[in-house]
């Protein structure tokens, strides 16, 4: 797979983004390389910003459906294709070649934004045959992002869901979510509303490098209290776990977070399909060059001696030895921190005997 540059016959990252290189996307017929013709040798330019470019547009529709046995629902809406926050492990990375864009520097700079989720989620909520389900928002590309302090597009979904009484989980790293509390906290009160925020790390430092765009890892826990204080469920994702460096810090992560009023925490293994490994590969080299080996190698013994393992059952987790411990740590921190104590059931966010199309009366209902 060549890789294109982004200037010069290095890689260079520039500020305040994740990825350094711009690898093309598998269903590209032609390949680019950079070359370096000797015009540049000696002049040590000064890299120019990479401006993020938004582009609204009109989605034909907008409600994801899935069957898959390890993800806990079945519908999701991403309200943006492609994320800002630059998260070099991010798994949705591969989604931009469908349009025959980079998952690298492209994924993070070209967002395209859809405008009219609302009026569609409408429509589909209307049709007499939906079967209502929980909604996730955050499960590609975060709902959140940057993107939305102007758009509003995904605070536009949930007054609809609102207004139809259909349950939401949201999963975002940004603090934005806060904004939208007054609509989360009325929705909570019926049992339709849970959020978790991601926290990668504690360490300010590596979150600057892994996820360069994303709110700080300890506003991101000022967000988990605003929301529990507003009596809405939070929780938080320890994800992803990467070995060697950020896997030493989930108990301290789990103890923030209840710390911070969560309920409950979960944990994703690292996941690098398609493009993502040779992104995750060229960012691991320039970052932590001396721990590369170490980090690669770890993550094929929890993968089968691959960088990455898509089967269900074991492509969240990981198999082995090393992903039944670091389960193990997880259980135990969870447990004594007090976070997931609830059964089965209780406390579920995801009531959906309460859905109603406005104006339209229950079957079975005169009036």
């Amino acid at each position: 797979m060549a890789l294109r540059t982004l200037s010069g016959k290095h890689a260079d990252p520039r500020k305040g983004r994740g990825a350094g290189v711009n690898p093309e996307g598998r269903f590209e017929q032609v390949e680019r390389e950079a070359y370096d013709d000797g015009w540049q040798d000696g002049i040590e330019e000064e890299p120019v910003a990479l401006k993020t470019v938004v582009t609204d547009e009109c989605a034909k529709s907008i409600i994801s459906r899935n069957d898959s046995p390890d993800i806990p629902f079945t519908q999701s809406i991403n309200p943006y294709q492609g994320c800002e926050h630059g998260c070099i492990y991010c798994y949705a990375r591969p989604s931009h070649a469908y349009r025959n864009l980079s998952p690298g520097i492209d994924f993070e700079t070209r967002i395209f934004a859809k405008v009219n989720a609302a009026e569609l989620l409408r429509k589909e909520l209307s049709k007499p045959g939906y079967q209502c389900a929980l909604i996730a928002l955050g499960a590609n590309t975060d709902p959140y992002q940057p993107a939305e302090r102007s758009r509003g597009i995904t605070r536009g979904i949930l007054e609809v869901c609102a207004e139809f009484n259909q349950p939401v989980g949201i999963v975002t790293k940004n603090a934005l979510v806060e904004r939208d509390i007054d609509i989360l906290a009325a929705m909570a009160k019926k049992g339709l509303a849970e959020v978790f925020v991601s926290v990668t790390t504690l360490d300010h430092e590596l979150a600057r490098r892994m996820e360069p765009r994303c709110t700080a890892p300890a506003r991101r826990l000022q967000a988990v209290r605003a929301l529990a204080e507003a009596s809405i469920p939070a929780g938080v994702m320890v994800a992803p776990i990467v070995p060697f460096l950020n896997d030493h810090e989930i108990e301290a992560i789990v103890e923030a977070a209840a710390a911070h009023g969560a309920q409950r925490a979960a944990y994703i293994l690292m996941r690098l399909p398609y493009e993502v490994k040779t992104l995750f590969r060229d960012w691991l080299e320039r970052h932590y060059p001396l721990k590369a080996a170490h980090v690669m190698s770890r993550v094929q013994a929890m993968r089968g001696g691959r960088d990455n393992d898509p089967e269900f059952g074991s492509r969240m987790r990981g198999a082995g030895e090393f992903a039944d411990l670091l389960k193990q740590r997880f259980n135990v921190a969870c447990k004594k921190a007090g976070l997931n104590q609830a059964r089965r059931g209780e406390g579920s966010q995801r009531d959906t005997t309460q859905f109603r199309v406005p104006g339209v009366a229950k079957q079975g209902s005169l009036f």
